[in-house]
Order: structure tokens, then sequence, then C-alpha cells
């Protein structure tokens, strides 16, 4: 996602995310084939454009969507990664606290974005527009993912099985 593509007001709102230092290190932080940045931005932007086109409170959806992955460890371990999937939510949630200050609501999208998967409900609309579109984007991103590995083996299957044949 183009950042110079986004509409000016969704940058007013977030730019002081945006342009944080600890932030931009989720740039280097691989996600679902991406980076976390890109998978937060696009989020953050598509719940806010929801939002925002509902008259629900779009602001806290763009920053809250924004800061649903805020948190920088990079597991190795697959028990590790499992483990991250269930409990992130709160680390990033204690990040944007610490580092933004974030209303109840924004913590509260951050906290609950991974709802069923973990216990915590969503207790507001936003909450839950913040959650859907997480796992549509992810969705999204493991197909594109998905799609280029199995592309890349049914290649490699065919050159292994036309050298055989050769």
């Amino acid at each position: 996602m183009n950042i110079n593509k986004l509409d000016k007001e969704y940058l007013e709102i977030v730019s002081y995310i945006l342009n944080n230092e600890e932030f931009l290190k989720l740039k280097k932080c691989e996600h679902h084939g991406i980076s976390r940045f890109e998978h937060s931005l696009k989020v953050s932007y598509k719940a806010y454009k929801f939002a925002k086109k509902n008259n629900l409170d779009y602001k806290a959806v763009a920053v809250g969507g924004l800061l649903h992955d805020f948190f920088t460890d990079e597991n190795v371990g697959l028990k590790d990664r499992f483990l991250s999937t269930i409990n992130h939510p709160l680390k990033a949630e204690a990040n944007a606290l610490e580092k933004f200050n974030v209303s109840p609501k924004e913590a509260d999208i951050i906290r609950s974005h991974m709802f069923p998967i973990n216990t915590t409900v969503p207790k507001y609309t936003e909450s839950w527009i913040v959650s859907l579109y997480d796992k549509k984007v992810a969705l999204g991103e493991f197909s594109y993912k998905l799609g280029y590995k199995l592309r890349y083996a049914s290649n490699l299957a065919f050159l292994l099985l036309f050298n055989v044949m050769k």
C-alpha cells in the first residue's frame, strides 16, 4: 500500500505514528509474507474507510488498526510463533499505551483484534471492525503467499518431471 495514495485526513490522524522510530521498526518484521508495517497500514486504512463511511469513530479505528500488531520481537521457533499468535495483542496494547497513550477504545481495538483466537471479546463496534478487517487482510495475504508457494512447487515438480522424462 502506497502511503502517498492514502487520503489526507487519514494521514493527519496517524502521521505521529507513521513517523515514530519504534513503529517504523515494523518494516523489518515479516508478517504473512509482507512487513508487519504494511499489514498494519492495510488493516488500519481499510477499516478507517469503512468506519468513516458508516459514521463510526474512524479516528480510533485508524489509530487502533495501525497499532494492532505493534510489537517487534522476532520469534524464530514454531512454539514461539504459535504463542505469539495468542499473546501478541497484549504486547501491542502495552507498547501502544507506553508510546502513544492510546484511548480506552483504541486499547480495546488492539487488545481484542485476535478474537476468537484469543478470548478477549471486542467491547466496541470499532473493535469488531478492526478485528474483521485484520482477518480479511490476513486471508488475502496468506492466499497470495500460499499461491506463490503453490505455483513455485508446481513449477518445480514440472521441471523435475520434465528432467526425468528426458
